[in-house]
């Protein structure tokens, strides 16, 4: 089996780095640098510092090569440049083979899910085998061999199970199942609630804040994630609670980062002028918000978060609304 991983950010190469030694892998890199580094030097500097890689591992800077002949792909771009990339590279992929997204961020412009731009863009492919690699994944963690899980979501289960034999290691346990549109919406909306958590950080409060912020947060993405099609037992899995957990209690988070940025005062053109890899949820916000407009969702969190990125609203303001809103049910909203 040949596996082509197309996006040489952190995440796709921690990925590509797990598939080398035992499988025909080759990474994509958009930059000839990233790409000669990866295989010249078996490091990717830029985004997993000294990290060593398989030497195994090739790297190319062209699409096609990377594209042609691979059994499965795995794409590990950015939301914002997922279509086009894919887009190249369609005329390269036949319609049996396996496409696992690792992105997690809504499209700006038709707020479709990753997996929906894939089926959008190969009309004629097998949607039952496109689908989603997503959990509480860490890069450099997993580079670094630390203990983790992930779930792998896909409508043909027989395929999923291929792909959880071979994704699987001695320290990265894989799982299976069939809701796409849970682990997706999930993934997106997990990277907004992050935000909302650095901004707690970042103005200085502690653990009782934290945890209200992000059981606050799990009713909101299994609210949002259930009026969009998805199971509620994903929610309390490893593609919701454990990548909300992991996300917004770390500082390796891209997210988390811009959030204790803007707690602590910072504008966000500043923080993101000072970061090399992407923070999903500044963008996927928006998105997120307009689902759960169509859906008719109340996300008081989320919606505060998108005050402060898009409207310049101090994070306190944000955080005091939250805190002064109608007194309700727990579990009524």
């Amino acid at each position: 089996m040949r596996y082509a991983v197309i996006g040489a950010g952190s995440w796709g190469t921690a990925v590509a780095a797990m598939l080398a030694p035992r499988h025909d892998t080759v990474i994509w890199a958009r930059r000839p640098e990233v790409a000669d580094e990866i295989a010249s030097s078996h490091r990717n500097g830029s985004y997993l510092g000294d990290a060593e890689l398989p030497p195994g591992l090739a790297a190319t800077n062209e699409l096609p090569e990377a594209v042609g002949g691979a059994d499965v792909i795995v794409m590990a771009v950015p939301s914002h440049g997922f279509r086009a990339v894919l887009t190249e590279a369609r005329g390269q992929i036949p319609a049996t083979v396996p496409i696992v997204s690792l992105s997690k961020g809504i499209e700006q412009e038709t707020l479709m899910r990753m997996t929906e731009v894939a089926e959008d863009v190969l009309a004629d492919h097998d949607h039952s085998v496109i689908g989603v690699l997503t959990g509480p994944n860490l890069a450099k963690e997993i580079v670094g061999g630390q203990p983790a899980a992930t779930v792998i979501a896909m409508e043909d289960l027989s395929v999923a199970a291929e792909l959880q034999s071979a994704f699987m290691g001695p320290r990265f346990r894989v799982y299976t199942h069939a809701d796409v549109v849970g682990s997706e919406t999930a993934g997106a909306t997990k990277n907004v609630m992050a935000i909302a958590a650095g901004m707690a950080d970042g103005m200085g409060f502690g653990d009782n804040t934290l945890a209200t912020l992000v059981t606050r947060a799990l009713v909101e993405m299994t609210r949002l994630g259930v009026a969009l099609g998805g199971d509620v037992r994903t929610f309390s899995g490893l593609a919701g609670l454990g990548d909300l957990v992991a996300t917004c209690n770390s500082t390796q988070s891209r997210n988390h980062k811009v959030g204790v940025g803007l707690g602590e005062g910072r504008s966000l053109d500043e923080i993101i002028g000072e970061m090399n890899m992407v923070a999903e949820g500044v963008k996927s916000t928006s998105g997120v918000l307009k689902l759960a407009d169509r859906a008719g969702v109340e996300m008081p969190i989320a919606t505060q978060v998108g005050r402060v990125l898009y409207e310049g609203v101090p994070p306190l303001d944000a955080i005091n609304t939250l805190m002064t809103r109608e007194a309700k049910s727990e579990y009524g909203s």
